[in-house]
């Protein structure tokens, strides 16, 4: 796994599940996935060398997807943003609480959440809240 990855609050999302109904939606429509964020990460080879971006739903860490690219693009007036082009699909993680943030953080390896494991695991099936709650009295 990557040594660095990017966290990013998925506004607007209520679940993974509606993430991933936007996601398959704009994929049909578009073609490709992708987050437009104003500021461009400087450390854009070291991502891109198997990072994700982590996302943060309802207050939680609840899934993370592999980046496939990182472009600089600039607006109809002239300002500079960053496309980060994403991989389909979200792999759910261990919920972690999050505070609330603008843009997107750096996140080493060392910070991610692990992942949950196949969709056939019972604990990915779980509530995040509980599992999150769980986690943080140290009963998983």
């Amino acid at each position: 796994m990557a040594e660095l990855h990017l966290i990013k609050l998925s506004v607007g999302s209520e679940s993974v599940e509606s993430l991933k109904a936007f996601q398959e939606e704009r994929l049909a429509v578009a073609g490709g996935l992708w987050h437009d964020t104003r500021m461009i990460p400087r450390r854009r080879g070291e991502l891109l060398e198997g990072g994700s971006i982590y996302w943060v739903i309802k207050g939680l860490v609840q899934a993370r997807q592999p980046l496939e690219d990182i472009e600089e693009r600039s607006d109809d007036s002239g300002r500079s943003y960053a496309r980060l082009v994403l991989r389909p699909g979200l792999l759910r993680v261990a919920p972690r609480r999050q505070r609330p943030f603008q843009g997107w953080r750096y996140l080493t390896a060392a910070q991610a959440p692990a992942d949950l494991g196949e969709t056939g695991d019972t604990l990915s099936e779980a509530p995040p809240e509980m599992l999150a709650e769980l986690r943080e009295l140290g009963l998983l």
